[in-house]
């Protein structure tokens, strides 16, 4: 029985503080409708609305930007290990930016990177 009281007081207590962080949600909300609301944009007001489509470029700019990023994530434990590993290490990022600088000097080749 001390089960279900526990139960019954957890769930409760879940629910009110559910209640309440929507009441205090709904109080301290700047609008009702986010998409009408202003976003911050450096003080002036955007120029289109929130949910307009992007250009097909920005994808491929996009592709491109995240290849780089990625890089950085491997960058970081590569530069933990160097000390360690010494010079193989040093190769191996060198060979693996060489492959990522031949994906670029692709794109660019291809156009990726021109904006008309």
């Amino acid at each position: 029985m001390q089960a279900v009281v526990n139960a019954g007081a957890m769930a409760a207590l879940a629910v009110a503080a559910v209640a309440l962080l929507y009441r205090l949600h709904r109080g301290t909300a700047v609008a009702a409708d986010p998409l009408r609301a202003a976003p911050f944009l450096s003080g002036n007001l955007p120029q289109q609305h929130a949910m307009s489509r992007f250009h097909v470029r920005w994808y491929a700019l996009t592709m491109l930007f995240l290849a780089f990023d990625v890089e950085m994530l491997f960058m970081y434990p590569w530069a933990l290990v160097v000390p360690q590993v010494g010079v193989k290490a040093v190769v191996e990022m060198f060979a693996f930016l060489g492959v990522l600088m031949a994906g670029v000097v692709y794109a660019w080749r291809e156009g990726a990177l021109r904006w008309s």
